[in-house]
């Protein structure tokens, strides 16, 4: 049986230099949970358990199939209310907007053969088998190809704003328009890492 793994398949997506870098990223698909709220209360941790389950349930009816693939690396998309906080600089906004205000959509990126009929199978297995009601709340989600500006954070993510300010000087430096939500991938399970040694890509699309 032939495992198919989108991170050796794609092995560009889970990568970032220290330095600010532009790349191009082919369309993806993901299951995704939409949430908003401080990522630190227990709301935000059942919906990555409901998540990781569904995206397993998806990976064994494959198996099944014999296309079997590795589940790969958590991703979420971070944004809040423009119109609420007048806030530009993506370096600043962490610092200033209230954890709670926050916005955001948990991502699992999936094989190109994946579809919302078996994101919808799997979703009853959990639901039911474990219940995990966020499961429920699961959407089938596209992002579309195209240029993204990025850097590789090391540390804690409390420090991300100084990070974040690296690559905003990096966006000025090359009067490049940032369009979209800000994109975090984590390559380390922050569950079961130590803050110091967390590494993690942060990612914005680009016009």
């Amino acid at each position: 049986m032939t495992t198919l793994s989108p991170r050796n398949q794609e092995q560009a997506y889970y990568k970032a230099s220290r330095r600010p870098e532009i790349v191009f990223q082919d369309d993806a698909q993901y299951i995704s949970l939409p949430g908003e709220g401080d990522p630190s209360e227990n709301t935000f941790a059942e919906k990555i358990q409901a998540l990781h389950s569904t995206a397993y349930a998806i990976k064994y009816i494959f198996k099944a199939r014999g296309r079997d693939f590795k589940v790969p690396k958590l991703e979420c998309l971070w944004w809040f209310d423009q119109k609420k906080f007048r806030i530009t600089s993506m370096a600043e906004a962490p610092l200033l907007i209230p954890r709670s205000e926050w916005a955001y959509r948990l991502l699992l990126r999936m094989p190109p053969f994946v579809t919302e009929d078996e994101m919808m199978t799997a979703i009853e297995i959990v639901h039911f088998r474990k219940q995990l009601p966020e499961a429920r709340n699961i959407r089938f989600f596209e992002q579309e190809g195209g240029s993204f500006v990025q850097i590789l954070h090391t540390g804690p993510f409390e420090e991300e704003h100084t990070t974040l300010r690296t690559l905003e000087a990096f966006i000025q430096s090359k009067q490049l328009q940032l369009i979209g939500t800000h994109h975090e991938i984590y390559l380390s399970d922050f569950r079961r890492t130590a803050p110091e040694k967390l590494r993690t890509i942060l990612r914005a699309r680009i016009a």
